[in-house]
């Protein structure tokens, strides 16, 4: 992954600003295409205020900047002293793991200097860029420890704004006490103010509709300094603020509040705005995030796995369960193959690496289970102790890589204070190390890290297909649920969610809800960097011979996206590129059926293969269609059904 990085504009030109400024307007900024524009006020309170508008309408009211630190006050009494000019920044990046290859930013920033009543500066930074607006701080001072208690920052939307949200569940509630893991549902089509039930405020990327512009809200450039935040609120207001994470969710000894003893930037705040289709196709989360730290990214291999736990459970992490389902991903061409829980006594380390050299043989690549373990971690799954300390990991990893194990799955961290966070970094510095692909399970949202640390494949942080398996509510839910995860969730975050249960669940006895077509659909839809499917190797010999080379030539990542039509928790049609190929998948999670209209001459293809719900006993339907000839293409979408279309 190589990031370029070129300013275009002028060179940052710096004003001293007279002790008489007046006391309103300080600043403002527009995004490349002019359609965005952030205003700064400094009202005589000196309580720093931005305003944001998305052509010519208000998107973000009134809202106030600064932060809280131990012994210094930059909330109010503040004074500017320097205001830089705009500056055009382009930055190029390529990725394995987004929705596309090769990313361009380009992006107008502005830094400007404030000092509070000790004289002490904080710079704020901002940048617009055509599909949003995003800040951060800056103290360069800094010198020895200091700890921030609250980030002051807010957005504030009009009365009327409705919004998509997941509530942050409480700290130490859930099963074995494993929460907040960002596995709720959304609140959907609320009124902006409403209080979150859960009482903790709302995950990110948190999703808003204000005088019809589309307002998604997360961070970005998240690192061992502070603590992954949430949005929170009270009923008084539209007005959402930065929460900071409990006090309880904190590793072993380690504190929750922001903290560094060197010169510090803040995560960015990141508002993308315009239409759905800015929304579903922007890549602010990760043009924001800082360049890969890795120089050798060739063992970077995304991919897809077979994965038997979702299936069989914990009784089955057998030596001849895993082997089946290695066989199972060699048939199906699938890179990967992970083996879940308690595998460490279950099947042992000898057996493991007898598995290994036997999966290397059909070029099928193991990734093993581990308990985060911890203060904060009551379950009794394992391996749990040997990652807590550098030199566990080391010695650990270093073991596996010996193995040919090629990645890792670690599971039920204790949620998003700063110490918890390094622990994540930790984590992903000694992997890399090792050549060892991550997934965290039970885990926080990445907020873009899958951009700096490129090994990082994926992450769960969504209520996923194995609640599915548990609880027949979330069964009946999941395909509303499906349906808002490409404007909110998996926006710009690889999610592992383990989708596409196109037979039904071999050892559950919930019902799935939704059709072996739109199980199908989420196999391009959703994103991850390995995407673990949950089809039995059993329920794949009911698929069709088609059906199983679709999934065998499916590309693990992809080079281009467009949005086609969709709404949040009601639908979503999404086309992915992979070099030539356009691959359309659409989900229905909406109760009423579904008429499409789609337009397949822009692709500008000579032929499609089309898959949708099959009639009478058959799980699917398939049709090939002209697409030379055939500039529209009607598909008619029933109560949660889906659709796939490959065009060439």
């Amino acid at each position: 992954m190589k990031t370029k990085i070129i300013v275009t504009a002028c060179v940052l030109f710096c004003l001293s600003l007279p002790a008489y400024l007046p006391a309103q307007q300080v600043a403002k900024l527009e995004s490349p295409d002019k359609s965005i524009v952030l205003t700064v006020f400094l009202p005589t309170s000196g309580e720093i205020q931005y305003t944001i508008q998305k052509s010519g309408v208000n998107v973000i009211h009134p809202s106030a900047l600064g932060v809280m630190m131990k012994g210094h006050d930059f909330t109010q009494g503040m004074k500017p002293v320097m205001i830089s000019k705009p500056e055009r920044i382009t930055n190029s990046y390529q990725t394995k793991n987004a929705k596309k290859s090769s990313i361009r930013y380009q992006t107008n920033q502005l830094v400007m200097s404030f000092a509070n009543e000790e004289g002490k500066k904080m710079d704020i930074i901002f940048r617009l860029s055509n599909d949003g607006a995003a800040f951060r701080y800056s103290f360069s001072w800094i010198n020895n420890n200091e700890t921030i208690v609250k980030e002051h920052s807010s957005f504030a939307f009009d009365n009327k704004t409705r919004a998509w949200l997941q509530p942050m569940s409480e700290a130490k509630t859930g099963w074995q006490h494993c929460h907040p893991s960002y596995e709720e549902h959304y609140l959907q089509d609320i009124p902006a103010g409403t209080v979150s039930p859960l009482k903790s405020g709302w995950v990110y990327p948190a999703l808003f509709k204000t005088n019809n512009t589309w307002v998604l809200i997360t961070e970005a450039a998240l690192d061992g300094t502070y603590c992954g935040t949430r949005l929170i609120n009270d009923s008084a207001s539209a007005v959402y603020s930065i929460g900071f994470a409990d006090p309880r969710e904190v590793f072993t000894g380690g504190g929750y509040l922001p903290q560094n003893n060197k010169p510090w930037l803040t995560p960015w705040r990141i508002i993308t705005m315009g239409s759905l289709k800015t929304i579903a196709e922007s890549t602010l989360g990760t043009d924001l995030a800082p360049a890969a730290v890795l120089k050798d990214v060739s063992f970077v291999k995304p991919g897809k796995a077979s994965w038997s736990w979702i299936n069989s459970k914990d009784d089955n992490i057998t030596f001849n369960e895993q082997k089946k389902y290695i066989d199972y991903a060699y048939d199906m061409r699938w890179q990967y193959c992970l083996i879940d829980a308690d595998w460490d006594t279950k099947i042992g380390y000898d057996k493991i690496a007898e598995l290994s050299a036997y999966a290397n043989q059909k070029n099928v690549a193991l990734l093993l289970w581990y308990n985060s373990a911890g203060d904060w971690n009551t379950v009794k799954y394992h391996p749990k102790d040997v990652l807590l300390t550098k030199e566990g990991r080391e010695k650990e990893f270093s073991r596996l890589q010996a193995m040919g194990i090629k990645g890792v799955k670690i599971d039920f961290f204790g949620g998003d204070g700063q110490s918890m966070i390094q622990y994540y970094i930790d984590i992903l510095n000694d992997a890399a190390k090792y050549k060892l692909l991550v997934n965290f399970h039970g885990a926080t949202l990445p907020r873009g890290w899958q951009k700096t640390y490129p090994h990082l494949m994926t992450a769960e942080a969504i209520y996923g297909m194995e609640m599915v398996t548990f609880d027949q509510a979330a069964a009946d839910k999941q395909a509303n649920h499906c349906a808002m995860l490409p404007f909110t969730r998996n926006a710009f975050d690889p999610m592992d969610f383990t989708p596409m249960n196109l037979t039904g669940l071999t050892s559950s006895n919930c019902i799935r809800k939704t059709t072996p077509a739109f199980e199908l659909a989420l196999s391009v839809l959703f994103l991850s960097g390995i995407q673990h499917y949950a089809q039995a190797p059993e329920g794949m010999v009911q698929v069709p011979d088609e059906v199983k080379a679709f999934l065998r030539k499916l590309p693990g990542n992809w080079d281009d996206v467009k949005f086609l039509e969709g709404y949040p928790g009601k639908y979503a049609v999404i086309a992915r590129r992979s070099g030539n190929r356009w691959y359309i998948a659409g989900i229905n999670g909406d109760i009423n059926e579904k008429k499409l209209n789609l337009d397949i001459a822009s692709f500008k293809k000579s032929k499609a293969m089309l898959f949708t719900d099959g009639n009478n006993s058959e799980l699917f339907s398939k049709a090939m269609l002209n697409a030379a000839k055939q500039k529209k293409c009607d598909i008619t979408l029933n109560a949660n059904s889906g659709f796939v279309m490959v065009l060439e």
